[in-house]
C-alpha cells in the first residue's frame, strides 16, 4: 500500500557521508541535478536505452515516455482498471473486425502540426507494420493485422484481419507521433503530444524535459523534470535525503531513504526465462528441479521486497489463475530429479548461465547468487553474467545473439499494465513471441483460444493457460511479485499505483507547497 513504507528506518551511512564530505564531492557523483523550486529532479536505477515511442512498453523507455512527451488514443486507469479516453474521446465496434474511433479535437503536436486521424493512422501503422522492429508490435499484437484509415480529420477507422475483442485497450500502448517521423528507422528524440517535450538529452549523464505551452490537458506542477541514472540504490535514496534529487525509484528497504520512503503494489513479476529447447533444459524434469531449488520466502525476505507467486501476472488481470501456487522450496526433491535425469542419459553437468541484468530491480545480482547457491546444490554447473541493458535486451527480444550461447536462464521481470493476460501470455510464450525462447503446438493453440474469447469465457481460457504451462512446459521459475519503493523530497506529493514502474506521469506529481 502506498506509503506503508514510511516507517522503515534508516541504515547506518556513516562512513559514505565521512568519505563524501571528505573528498568534496556531492552524493549524486559528477553530474548533481541542477534546476529551481519548479524543476522536478529523478534519479533512475538506469539510463533509457532509448526514447523510441514504438518501444515505450520496454520498462526503461516508457517510465519517461509514456504519457509524458508521447500519448495514446486510450489509456487505462491502473486503480480501476477502467479504459478511459486519451487522445480519442470514444470508441465504437462497428463489426466483428471494425472499430470507429473519434478524436480529439484541438490537440498539437511539439513541433506546431496538428493531431488529425491521419497522424493516428501513421503511427499505429509504424508500429505494427513497418521495419522497425517495435517491442510494441511483438508485445502487444504479436501476428495480429490490422490496417487504420483516416475517414476524416478527427475519424478513425481501424479493421483487424480476426476478431479483436480488446482493441482499444491494445491501442493504448501506440504512442502517437506526427507524419513527419521517420517511418523506417527508430528517432532518438520523439515528438509527441505529452505535456512535456524534450529539452536536451545528453547521453550518459541527463535527460531534461520541459512542460510544453500548448499541450491539450491541464498544466502540470512543475515547469521542467531533470532525469539522472545512479546504479546504486544506497545513492539514489541518499539523494532525496540529501536535497539533492525529488524522486528515486527502484529502491530496497535497506537503501537509506528513512522517513521519505513510499513503498506500493506494483505488477511487475520477477523470473527466469529458461531456455527449454537447450540441454539439460529441454529435460522438463531438469526445468521442475531449478524450480524447487530456489528458495522464494528468502529471495522475498532478506533480498528484495515482494510475494512469492508461481505466474507471470498478479492478482487483478484478466486470466490471473488463483490455482497456480508458488512452486515449494524442497531442494532434496529438486536434487532427485537431476540425479534421475543424470541416469536417464541427460548432460546436467553443461554449464547453465543466468544471464542477469543490472538494475532490473533492487539487488539484482544477489537475487541471482541465492538462485544460483541452489541450483548449485542441486547438483547443476551455473556461472552468472550479469549485463546492462542494451546487452541484456539482446537476450531478452528476437533475434537472439547468434552462435551457440549454450543454455541460458535470463533474469527478466514482466509487468502486465495493461489488466489482461493478452499482453502476457503470446510475446512471452506463444512458440514466435518476442521474448519467447520456447513454445508448443498445445500450449499455442490455448493461447490463441484465449485471445479469441470475451467475458468470462476469455478469463477461464487464459487461466486454463497458465494452468498448462505451470504443469505441462515449465518454461520459466517465475519467483515474485514485485513491491515497490521510491522516494520523495517533502516539496513532491505523489501517489505510485501498479503502472508507476512501467509509466511514471509527471503531471501526477503535484508541488507540495
Amino acid at each position: 500500500m502506498a506509503g506503508s513504507g514510511a516507517a522503515r528506518s534508516r541504515p547506518i551511512v556513516t562512513s559514505l557521508v565521512v568519505l563524501l564530505a571528505a573528498s568534496g564531492c556531492s552524493v549524486a557523483g559528477a553530474d548533481p541535478i541542477g534546476g529551481g523550486p519548479d524543476d522536478l529532479r529523478i534519479v533512475l536505477p538506469e539510463e533509457p536505452p532509448t526514447l523510441e515511442p514504438c518501444d515505450a512498453s520496454l520498462t526503461a523507455t516508457g517510465r519517461v515516455t509514456r504519457a509524458n512527451i508521447t500519448e495514446a488514443l486510450t489509456e487505462r486507469d491502473a486503480s480501476t482498471g477502467r479504459l478511459e479516453p486519451a487522445l480519442a474521446t470514444q470508441w465504437t465496434r462497428t463489426s466483428a473486425t471494425s472499430w470507429t474511433f473519434t478524436l480529439r479535437r484541438g490537440v498539437t503536436f511539439h513541433d506546431g502540426s496538428p493531431f488529425t486521424a491521419a497522424a493516428a493512422a501513421f503511427s499505429i501503422a509504424r508500429a505494427t507494420d513497418s521495419g522497425i522492429d517495435c517491442n510494441v508490435d511483438g508485445y502487444i499484437f504479436a501476428d495480429g493485422e490490422l490496417t487504420a484509415t483516416p475517414v476524416d480529420e478527427d475519424t478513425l477507422r481501424v479493421t483487424t484481419a480476426r476478431p479483436d475483442p480488446i482493441l482499444p485497450l491494445r491501442l493504448s500502448f501506440v504512442e502517437i507521433v506526427p507524419t513527419s517521423t521517420d517511418p523506417d528507422s527508430r528517432v532518438r528524440e520523439p515528438v509527441g503530444t505529452g505535456p512535456y517535450r524534450i529539452d536536451e538529452w545528453n547521453q550518459g549523464r541527463y535527460l531534461r524535459l520541459k512542460r510544453f505551452p500548448g499541450y491539450w490537458g491541464e498544466t502540470p506542477d512543475f515547469a521542467a523534470a531533470t532525469y539522472v541514472w545512479r546504479a546504486e540504490g544506497s545513492v539514489r535514496a541518499a539523494m532525496v535525503t540529501n536535497d539533492e534529487a525529488d524522486v528515486a525509484i527502484g529502491l530496497a528497504p535497506e537503501d537509506g531513504a528513512g522517513d521519505r520512503a513510499v513503498e506500493f503494489a506494483t505488477n511487475e513479476v520477477s523470473y527466469l526465462r529458461m531456455d527449454a529447447g537447450k540441454p539439460p533444459l529441454d529435460d522438463i524434469r531438469v526445468r521442475q528441479a531449478v524450480n524447487y531449488a530456489i528458495d522464494r520466502e528468502g529471495l522475498t525476505t532478506a533480498v528484495f521486497a515482494g510475494r512469492p507467486s508461481g505466474q507471470l501476472v498478479s492478482k487483478g488481470v484478466t486470466g490471473y489463475n488463483a490455482s497456480v501456487r508458488p512452486w515449494p522450496y524442497d531442494p532434496e526433491r529438486a536434487r532427485k530429479l537431476v540425479a534421475e535425469a543424470r541416469a536417464d542419459g541427460v548432460r546436467t553437468d553443461t554449464t547453465l548461465t543466468i544471464v542477469g541484468r543490472n538494475g532490473i530491480y533492487p539487488k539484482a545480482a544477489e537475487a541471482m547468487e541465492v538462485v544460483q547457491d541452489g541450483l548449485i546444490k542441486a547438483g547443476l554447473k551455473v556461472r552468472i553474467r550479469m549485463l546492462d541493458v542494451n546487452a541484456w535486451l539482446e537476450y531478452l527480444l528476437r533475434p537472439f545473439p547468434a552462435g551457440d550461447t549454450g543454455p541460458t536462464l535470463l533474469q527478466a521481470q514482466h509487468g502486465n499494465q495493461a489488466g489482461d493476460a493478452a499482453f502476457t501470455m503470446g510475446q512471452i510464450y506463444g512458440s514466435e513471441g518476442a521474448q519467447s525462447s520456447y513454445g508448443t503446438a498445445e500450449f499455442d493453440a490455448l493461447i490463441e483460444r484465449a485471445e479469441r474469447a470475451s467475458g468470462g469465457n476469455r478469463q477461464k481460457a487464459f487461466a486454463e493457460a497458465f494452468s498448462h504451462q505451470n504443469d505441462k512446459v515449465v518454461r520459466d521459475a517465475v519467483l515474485a511479485n514485485m513491491t515497490g519503493l521510491l522516494a520523495l523530497s517533502p516539496k513532491v506529493r505523489y501517489r505510485p499505483d501498479s503502472a508507476t514502474n512501467d509509466e511514471m506521469r509527471l503531471a501526477d506529481m503535484r508541488r507540495a507547497d
